[in-house]
């Protein structure tokens, strides 16, 4: 079974924080867009009261307060989907940048990231620092 190490990096970077595994796969703009996306979907879902009762409890030092401050099921549901969608996205990123690996027209490969030309006696981009999985036609790995 082959597994992509990049994608599952990225999406344990994207549980971590949303857009975090996007950022590392050098996915900018997606990066930003899963973070401002997961912001609005809670500054949108959460209500407004839960929210103060936040900042009340965090500015007093009070952290028995934050268990008073439940947040409604759908609002918590809306905020979980965003994340899992996250997740699975930056996962289908990496898989996606691996199959798109492509090749200079002397038949070199090149780094998925740079796109300059790599030494295939490197496991990283030399240019970059990626870090490249090789896949033989023989189906080893390296």
């Amino acid at each position: 079974m082959n597994v992509n190490r990049r994608g599952v990096l990225a999406a344990a970077l994207s549980v971590v924080y949303p857009g975090v595994g996007h950022a590392y796969l050098r996915a900018w703009l997606r990066a930003l867009g899963w973070l401002v996306l997961s912001f609005a979907a809670a500054y949108f879902l959460v209500p407004a009261s839960v929210l103060d009762t936040y900042q009340q409890a965090l500015a007093a030092g009070d952290f028995g307060m934050l268990a008073s401050a439940a947040v409604p099921i759908d609002a918590a549901v809306g905020v979980l989907v965003v994340r899992v969608c996250n997740v699975l996205d930056a996962y289908l990123v990496a898989v996606q940048q691996q199959e798109r690996a492509p090749t200079a027209a002397d038949g070199t490969p090149t780094c998925p990231a740079c796109g300059k030309e790599l030494d295939e006696e490197l496991d990283f981009c030399p240019w970059c620092t990626t870090e490249l999985e090789w896949h033989y036609p023989d189906g080893r790995d390296a």
